[in-house]
């Protein structure tokens, strides 16, 4: 009987972009059994930023891992070419900017069909603020300009998602909102140096960088008048791969 990949992806609040101590993404990286696995940074968000390609080239080139970008607003690979790449990563890892405009690039290209070939094949989706945001059902969203909700995403995780939780004004008091009077459906609120494992859509590791940082899950309240906010556990991760209990 053949054995069927578990799917798994990871929702982050740092890395690369944002630390200088790596321990989010040697985190992420240890997730994946490969000795040199295969990591294709999407830097659609950001309309394909060189200086954010340049940092994640800066960042993956040094680990053991073999590190490839995908541009699309210049795009090179045909349609085969571009599902060989995509379909051959064990981590594929989507860029900040703006969740709007990132789903409807990846529709445009196919992409999306493509990231859940990947993702039922056992790849490692995972990113960062908007790139966060596109794996859930809806998300919380500055695309717009003002804080909203956005009802849209690939649907690969049930549920919404909000980054920047702690770090952005507004934030949390408009996602706490949009979950009580469920405009945006219970979800997972995601701090500023937090890592969040699910495989099958189940929460399986929690991590952070900082003994400050939390993972959030909100949940309407049963009469519909407010929201509750529950912060679960996370492992405080600590340089050469030590951990420590959960904070």
């Amino acid at each position: 009987m053949a054995v069927v990949p578990e799917r798994r992806l990871a929702l982050l609040g740092g890395g690369f972009s944002t630390d200088d101590d790596g321990l989010l993404d040697d985190w992420l990286l240890d997730q994946v059994r490969a000795p040199r696995p295969k990591v294709c940074f999407v830097p659609t968000a950001s309309g394909d930023s060189p200086a954010y390609t340049e940092q994640f080239l800066a960042a993956y080139q040094p680990r053991s891992c073999e590190p490839s970008v995908l541009r699309l607003f210049r795009r090179e690979l045909d349609d085969d070419a571009l599902r060989t790449l995509l379909l051959s990563q064990d981590v594929i890892y989507a860029g900040g900017g703006n969740t709007v405009n990132l789903l409807a690039v990846w529709r445009a290209h196919g992409v999306d069909r493509l990231l859940r070939e990947a993702f039922d094949r056992g790849a490692l989706l995972c990113g960062i603020s908007a790139g966060a945001n596109c794996w859930a059902e809806g998300s919380h969203t500055d695309s717009f300009g003002p804080l909203t909700h956005l009802c849209d995403g690939l649907g690969l995780l049930s549920g919404s998602v909000c980054p920047h939780y702690d770090s952005e004004p507004g934030r949390r008091s408009s996602y706490q909102a949009a979950v009580a009077t469920r405009l945006l459906p219970a979800g997972w609120a995601v701090e500023d140096g937090i890592g969040a494992l699910f495989a099958e859509g189940r929460l399986v590791d929690s991590v952070t960088r900082t003994s400050q940082a939390r993972l959030y899950r909100l949940e309407p309240d049963s009469d519909g008048g407010g929201v509750r906010e529950r912060a679960l556990p996370c492992r405080l991760l600590v340089p050469a791969h030590r951990s420590t209990p959960p904070a």
